[in-house]
């Protein structure tokens, strides 16, 4: 009889190597966990459209990558079902399908699990993988786009890793149709130059010319999207570059982020590591604010990312992989559990940072993630509101302290720290915010 072996492009994760997936599972989770994610678990398998609207019919997750599941009772092109390939979608799906684009639309969520893609198998890329993804909603401000990359930082240090982040901005629909027209020129001047791929689908969508990796050279010559950005697009990018040199995560501008996938505006961005060879990214993510309402949704903002577990473990040096899983197999701990990892009702939000005009803003941000390393956790709430709302939405989030920083409080070097229970507020110094609140949620 024939030996059963495991399907080619696919895994097995024993002792060691399993554990080590789940304590950075865990390390993501808690991460999440401090900056107010509530955790989302959608199905394996989804129906065929749902990809082809969002995801692109001209990507290659969708023309190349997707196992298609039939059965012989249901043979419709209406009944075609797929093995989700990305998280994305699957989550936009189930928060409109809940009602909650309408009713609730703020909503920040993580999810953690499989994916499968049909791929040419290689030394980090695997035909079945594992993705920790975070999606907001109803967040259209820069604050948000920085908090996610400050958050990925974030994890980063809990894993001491040394990664590469880049960002580039496709701006809102009027500069992605410019630019993609500006693209469109181009390929269609070099024509002879591009690939078999990029010839196929250069008429439908020219931005894939941009992030191909055999015409990576071509494209360094290609139009840039940063300089097609309207005002409006400018400013929210520059913003998103303020903020994260002010929360001291390093990042280089890249014109080639395009993502491979339709729906992203604005923001993107990509994580990698220099240790990982040709498939060095581990983290991608970015804009989509009109995605909500391509798949039958109000018009809500919406913004993520998705990590690459096995790619984020391999970033690891093999001795620090080992005394990790080691550790986690023993019931240790590479570093203390974080406070307040009980068992109350997630997501449990500490403090809610409050931010009141633009010169708050970098402040604020700099101190939600202060407060979060003290192992709290904490909504920076959008800063596009006034205080009457922010205060709304913290009640909204739960939030047991509000901590409110505008011109007044810059001028007299204070924030001021609400009891959200009993009303009662008073001043704190602003450079010992963070202990302040840490001390008031342990007396509470």
């Amino acid at each position: 009889m024939a030996k059963l072996t495991r399907l080619r492009g696919f895994q097995d994760q024993l002792g060691a190597e399993a554990e080590m997936l789940s304590l950075v599972e865990a390390r993501a989770k808690e991460v999440a966990r401090r900056y107010g994610l509530g955790e989302i678990r959608i199905p394996l398998m989804e129906r065929i459209q749902l990809y082809e609207r969002s995801t692109g019919e001209t990507s290659d997750v969708v023309a190349k990558q997707m196992y298609i599941v039939k059965h012989a009772q249901e043979s419709s092109a209406a009944d075609t079902m797929v093995l989700r390939p990305e998280g994305t979608p699957g989550v936009v799906r189930a928060y409109i399908e809940a009602g909650l684009d309408r009713s609730d639309p703020e909503q920040r969520f993580f999810y953690c699990g499989p994916m499968l893609r049909y791929e040419r198998p290689q030394k980090g890329r695997f035909r079945q993988f594992h993705q920790f993804g975070v999606e907001v909603f109803g967040r259209a401000d820069p604050a948000c786009d920085a908090e996610l990359l400050v958050m990925i930082d974030d994890l980063r240090r809990e894993l001491d890793l040394e990664l590469d982040f880049e960002v580039n901005s496709l701006g809102c629909g009027e500069c992605r149709l410019a630019f993609r027209e500006a693209l469109l020129a181009f390929g269609r001047a070099h024509l002879e130059s591009l690939c078999a791929d990029c010839h196929a689908r250069l008429e439908r969508n020219p931005l894939r010319i941009v992030d191909c990796k055999t015409d990576a050279a071509l494209a360094e010559q290609a139009p840039k999207s940063i300089d097609y950005l309207c005002p409006d697009c400018r400013r929210h990018f520059d913003a998103v570059l303020d903020l994260l040199r002010y929360s001291g995560v390093a990042v280089t501008v890249n014109p080639r982020i395009v993502r491979g996938l339709d729906y992203y505006v604005r923001t993107t961005f990509e994580v990698s590591s220099r240790t990982l060879g040709a498939q060095n990214a581990i983290a991608a993510g970015g804009r989509y604010d009109g995605l909500v309402e391509s798949l039958g949704g109000v018009p809500v903002p919406g913004i993520g990312f998705a990590i690459g577990l096995e790619r984020l473990t391999m970033a690891m040096s093999p001795q620090d992989r080992h005394a990790r899983a080691v550790a986690a197999a023993a019931g240790g701990h590479a570093k203390p559990p974080t406070a307040r990892s009980d068992s109350r009702q997630a997501p449990f939000i500490d403090a809610a940072v409050l931010a009141l005009g633009e010169e708050a803003l970098p402040k604020a941000a700099a101190l939600a993630r202060e407060i979060r390393h003290s192992g709290l956790a904490v909504e920076f709430v959008s800063p596009a509101r006034g205080l009457k709302a922010q205060l709304r939405r913290a009640d909204r989030a739960g939030a047991r302290f509000a901590v409110i920083i505008g011109e007044d409080e810059l001028s007299r070097g204070v924030a001021t720290l609400r009891d959200m229970t009993s009303g009662a507020q008073r001043d704190v110094q602003l450079e010992q915010a963070a202990q302040a609140v840490s001390a008031a949620a342990a007396e509470s």
